[in-house]
């Protein structure tokens, strides 16, 4: 893997039309310099001016019930009969570990100045001492063997600081799992699910236990019980979804977003659960399509180098950002799908693709009839809605728009197909 190590997987690659895209890289944790401290707030409660509720307890204290998510939209509606639907934007975050870079409270912040909920897939090993390693038993690796770096003690009290601090501002907890293994013989690509049980219960301990593996009892509880909170997941480089499925159903969960490849249509289910894949999107000066994920643009830009010359960094920095942009602006301006950003709190090449994301989300978030949300906030408005409307949302190709306006397509009992699909040009 040349440069990159096995502390600090970051991807696989995968074709796509003509391009050879990278899969999903890691939240790595490389040593780096201490963080600033986060934001820990108090006993936890809800809006300002609400009435504070007693956190109860659970397990060790690691977690605790504190009522009614706080900072969440309207309960969903159904869309009225030839409404259009809104444009919804959900942006990830795989990995969730603050590391010293300042990246998760800069996200944190970006989201609050523009009134924007995202999803959080936290690895579980963040949250577990590197001095307790040897209670993580990876299937088909090593007992404490991980292909991403355990995190410093400081920098775990930083993650637990924001990630308390992302559930009250309204964000989802979602899953990463653990050890990021994504090559040779202990790829979570060849997990059964029995394996994939066995990993998520061990992400679910290291959460809901962290207290007693660091020892920090005086420490405040994630103000959420992860049994309820934990509904959807993203699998390590977008590998073993199909194994993983069936667990996720058996767990209750409503969602993964674990699919490569997809394309920018509203989406279905698999197995009952809701599938979001990342999407192809217009990668502008090629005639082929790049994943919507920091990562996957890397890959095609420096060829999965991390630290390419910086005399690209300008150019690859809004390359990025219209690459995004194009992809939100063909299905606004079209089928209005859901628009899927997964990203990595990294550095990489210079931090480009973190201002990429940031001016994008920025841009994205203007128009009024976008709402940018978890994917559980995503969840809850499509399980509101009447099923004959989703499928005919899903009849519409990428970049088409209805057929005869949306006011008479989503009137109509069924669609109209009687015009061939006008997918849009690629960049």
């Amino acid at each position: 893997m040349g440069e990159l190590s096995r502390r600090n997987a970051l991807g696989m690659g995968l074709g796509l039309g003509a391009a050879a895209i990278g899969l999903a890289g890691c939240g790595s944790a490389d040593e780096r310099s201490s963080p600033p401290a986060g934001r820990h707030t108090g006993a936890p409660g809800g809006p300002k001016g609400a009435p504070r509720i007693t956190p109860h307890l659970i397990g060790d204290g690691s977690t605790a019930y504190t009522g009614r998510q706080p900072n969440q939209p309207p309960t969903p509606e159904r869309l009225e009969p030839g409404r259009k639907p809104p444009q919804f934007v959900i942006i990830s975050w795989d990995g969730a570990g603050e590391v010293g870079t300042g990246l998760f409270p800069r996200f944190l912040k970006t989201a609050q100045d523009h009134g924007v909920h995202m999803t959080f897939f936290l690895s579980g090993l963040y949250l577990l001492p590197e001095s307790k390693r040897d209670l993580y038993k990876p299937p088909n690796n090593p007992v404490g063997a991980s292909d991403i770096g355990y995190l410093t003690d400081e920098h775990l009290k930083s993650t637990l600081g924001y990630v308390r601090q992302a559930w009250l501002d309204g964000h989802e907890i979602g899953t990463h799992f653990n050890g990021h293994f994504c090559a040779g013989s202990g790829s979570v690509a060849k997990w059964t699910p029995d394996q994939w049980r066995s990993e998520i219960e061990q992400a679910k301990s290291f959460v809901t236990s962290w207290r007693t593996n660091t020892g920090w009892h005086a420490h405040d509880p994630l103000p959420f019980d992860y049994s309820r909170e934990l509904i959807g997941s993203r699998t390590p480089c977008l590998l073993g979804q199909d194994n993983l499925l069936p667990v996720a159903k058996e767990l209750g969960w409503r969602y993964d977003a674990s699919s490569p490849g997809g394309v920018q249509r509203w989406p279905s289910k698999r197995q009952g659960v809701w599938d979001f894949p990342l999407q192809g999107i217009p990668f502008p000066g090629h005639s082929f399509e790049v994943l919507s994920m920091d990562y996957n643009i890397l890959a095609n830009q420096s060829k999965n180098s991390t630290r390419a010359p910086s005399y690209n960094y300008p150019g690859w920095r809004e390359q990025a950002t219209e690459s995004y942009l194009a992809g939100f602006r063909r299905a606004y301006e079209t089928n209005r799908a859901p628009f899927f950003v997964g990203n990595h709190f990294e550095e990489w090449n210079g931090g480009i693709y973190m201002d990429a994301v940031e001016e994008a989300l920025k841009q994205m978030s203007d128009p009024k009839d976008v709402r940018m949300v978890s994917f559980r906030q995503f969840v809850d408005w499509l399980d509101a809605q009447d099923p004959a409307l989703l499928r005919q949302l899903r009849a519409l190709e990428v970049g088409e728009e209805p057929p005869g306006g949306w006011k008479n397509y989503l009137t109509a009992k069924a669609p109209s197909r009687s015009a061939a699909p006008k997918a849009a040009a690629h960049a």
